[in-house]
């Protein structure tokens, strides 16, 4: 696969068709500004050995499939914590704006039983199934960059929503996949993998995303275990567990806006 979501351009970076969403095939799907918002907080040099414990994105207007411009700004820069502000301009417009919580690594043995216990189980012990690819109106978009292995949801499926998937495509051309920006990919699905409206009738696009992780995650295979919560006045929200083979390992929340089509 040569065709990356993003290319760079200098300093910015150009998305191709595989950053569009399923709402709108001019329009990214949130999960590329996401991932490329954690990457861009991930390049920033730290005092010490850090991870990330928290990425917090403001999607704050659409954000086309076009060139997008990205500004980094150290807010709280220590030994222990650093809090890098990230924001995506298009034509000179911020679209997204995020908050990167990055936290020291340090060798701390726990006491027996109190590390996180349990988790999803192995993506081999699942299917491939393409049936939540039906929600994308065409084959390239950004739910093509991912095989998937579906244990139950989906736009064709109201309710929870339980599914592996694994990114095969590059999120910058050149450059390798991190485990973060994996796991905000994978979050911005969980509207996606968990309606509780169908998808033909109704549009549940998210404003925000918000990925917190007690530890970094492992491997090229993510679970989301997703359900939605829906107010009665036009909001709500999606909430996913996030897994890998090891267990689970963070919690993502998203802010939804419900209307007709």
């Amino acid at each position: 696969m040569t065709e990356a979501i993003f290319t760079r351009d200098g300093a910015a970076f150009v998305a191709s068709r595989y950053a569009a969403g399923p709402w709108h095939p001019e329009l990214q799907h949130g999960g590329a500004p996401s991932a490329l918002v954690a990457w861009a907080a991930e390049q920033v040099p730290t005092a010490s050995p850090m991870r990330v414990a928290r990425v917090t994105v403001e999607l704050l207007r659409p954000v086309p499939v076009d060139r997008l411009e990205v500004e980094t700004e150290v807010i709280r820069d220590g030994r222990k914590i650093q809090l890098v502000q990230v924001r995506l301009l298009h034509a000179g417009k911020e679209v997204t704006r995020g908050n990167v919580l990055r936290v020291r690594i340090a060798d701390e043995p726990l006491p027996e039983g109190a590390a996180i216990e349990g988790g999803p189980g192995s993506p081999d012990d699942v299917a491939p199934d393409t049936r939540f690819k039906r929600g994308f109106p065409d084959s390239v978009n950004f739910g093509a960059n991912f095989d998937m292995r579906r244990i139950r949801g989906g736009f064709g499926e109201l309710g929870p929503g339980k599914m592996w998937f694994r990114q095969h495509r590059a999120l910058i051309a050149g450059e390798p996949q991190t485990p973060v920006t994996r796991a905000m990919a994978v979050a911005d699905f969980s509207n996606g993998i968990a309606p509780m409206l169908p998808f033909d009738a109704w549009t549940f696009l998210n404003a925000d995303l918000t990925v917190s992780f007690a530890r970094a995650p492992v491997g090229e295979w993510l679970f989301s275990d997703a359900e939605t919560w829906l107010g009665d006045d036009g909001a709500g929200l999606a909430m996913t567990r996030l897994g890998d083979s090891r267990g689970w390992f963070g919690r993502a929340v998203q802010s939804l806006l419900v209307e007709r089509r």
